[in-house]
């Protein structure tokens, strides 16, 4: 009942908000002058011409043929659109990403339910309704771009693995890479987040097992009742549902203080040791996922680069800087979480509980952080002079303000890192925290432009996995994100402006 009243709840505002939308721009704008065109290409049965503007892969389009095909019969009924290609209007293929948006919240209702069992139907519909209104997120539901397909499809690729379904998961994943190349970052974290999860599972059922063994030894039982006791407390765990076994999976809290403990390199050896023990039920599970990254390597061969147009603007660019935003941006688009006393104080005392070892890696984090300002930040020529975006402003406003805030903003990102190890850790194990960060590394700093789109996925997987259980935080989130929306639809509806150089109208936009 939670996912179709959460999903009921999102088609409230994006039917609404869709109509506004496309009578006050019913044209192509920004990067839908490349998208739409090419996407009615595809509708006219032209599969072979490309424009050269356009990075992404053809994933988005082929779920437009999709959702056009499943309007069509209704459209002809009533004679608004005689034939197929008609039917490929503006308006028509923005609504793809409202249908996306609305599985996505699904998919994320779906998500904290299998990561939270013990939360209630309400909670969770509240949860995944604030999520849905993210503003990136929310923002691009309305235009046809590729991030709200992508984000679905990242989501429901990873909810597959966590109900280990392997081979539909690795068919998501394989779906996801062809709406946006870098998917397949996401999709080899999946992996080995499924992979964590089934060796740390093994680790725990086999310590279950030999602690089951000591404490019978020296009993007067005989060795078939031991064998018999044995066997069915196997048979009980094989037979727990779904949600029982991943709760300990997912939260450490609730495994043995044993494993709590365990420091990363003890947990990278449990790994490894249980990843040997049981290879060939990994190779089985996880090989669908190798064939389609063989596929993505091919693709690299043949196209010469990770994206299909526009090579020379998207260069790969070691921006290390990139990761220092995401960080920042992030925590301020959860700010309710980040930015408490009662936060401050609680990461302080996590370092001081180890001061030495703390303040080392504070110390560290700080040099990184300053590096990666100092030499690896880059200013993309779009950047520079484009201002339509909100990140023209920040550059410019903020950062280039003075030359000395972009090291002053450094204790920033730092606190920022650290607060989110700090709520990833209450919940996950901590290589299965380092794996995101070099996901989000991965994905993050090759691109040379700053675009807060890019860091939407990696926020999700972030906020997923946050130990946040009471409402008031997701409700004063939710209050952030409906003013953080209204304000940027408000700019980009109500507030167009135009430029000397180029005719027609320019709006603001993330």
């Amino acid at each position: 009942m939670g996912r179709i009243a959460t999903g009921a709840i999102v088609s409230l505002w994006v039917i609404p908000v869709s109509v506004l939308v496309n009578r006050i721009v019913p044209d192509p704008y920004m990067d839908e002058i490349f998208h739409i065109p090419q996407a009615q290409k595809y509708c006219n049965g032209d599969f072979m011409s490309w424009d050269p503007m356009i990075t992404t892969p053809p994933g988005l389009y082929y779920l437009s043929l999709v959702h056009v095909a499943a309007l069509l019969p209704s459209k002809y009924v009533l004679q608004l659109a005689p034939s197929f290609p008609e039917a490929c209007s503006t308006a028509v293929l923005r609504s793809v990403n409202g249908v996306l948006a609305v599985l996505c919240s699904i998919i994320v209702y779906e998500i904290i339910t299998h990561l939270r069992p013990a939360l209630d139907d309400r909670k969770v519909t509240l949860f995944a309704t604030v999520l849905a209104l993210y503003p990136l997120h929310w923002f691009f539901t309305f235009l046809y771009y590729t991030d709200v397909a992508s984000l679905t499809a990242v989501l429901a690729m990873y909810l597959a693995c966590l109900k280990k379904k392997y081979l539909f998961s690795a068919l998501l994943g394989a779906m996801a890479v062809v709406i946006r190349q870098t998917n397949i970052i996401w999709m080899l974290f999946v992996a080995c987040s499924g992979v964590i999860d089934i060796t740390m599972a093994h680790q725990k059922d086999s310590v279950e097992v030999d602690d089951s063994k000591a404490s019978n030894k020296g009993t007067n039982l005989s060795a078939l009742n031991t064998s018999v006791n044995v066997s069915s407390n196997l048979k009980r765990r094989k037979s727990r549902g779904n949600s029982k076994a991943n709760q300990h999976i997912f939260y450490p809290s609730n495994t043995s203080s044993a494993s709590q403990t365990l420091g990363l390199l003890h947990e990278i050896q449990a790994i490894v040791l249980s990843s040997w023990r049981i290879k060939w039920e990994l190779l089985v599970s996880f090989s669908p996922f190798f064939f389609v990254l063989l596929a993505f390597v091919a693709f690299l061969l043949w196209n010469g680069s990770v994206v299909l147009g526009a090579k020379e603007a998207h260069a790969v660019s070691p921006h290390f800087a990139q990761i220092m935003y995401f960080s920042i941006v992030s925590a301020l688009f959860a700010a309710p979480l980040h930015f408490t006393i009662g936060h401050a104080l609680d990461l302080f005392q996590s370092f001081w509980k180890n001061r030495l070892l703390g303040f080392l890696l504070l110390f560290l984090a700080s040099i990184a952080s300053l590096l990666s300002v100092h030499f690896f930040s880059i200013a993309h020529p779009y950047l520079l002079a484009d201002n339509r975006h909100y990140t023209f402003y920040l550059w410019k406003k903020i950062i280039k303000f003075h030359w000395s805030m972009k090291y002053l903003l450094v204790p920033f990102y730092v606190y920022s890192w650290l607060s989110i190890f700090r709520l990833l850790g209450k919940t996950r194990r901590r290589i299965w925290t380092l794996v995101y960060f070099f996901a989000t590394s991965a994905v993050l700093i090759p691109a040379p432009l700053i675009e807060f789109r890019y860091y939407t996925i990696p926020f999700y997987f972030f906020i997923l996995h946050s130990s946040i259980n009471d409402s008031q935080s997701w409700l004063l989130i939710g209050i952030l994100y409906t003013v953080l929306n209204a304000f940027t639809m408000t700019m980009f509806l109500f507030r167009p402006f135009h430029w000397d150089h180029e005719p027609g109208v320019q709006r603001f936009i993330w």
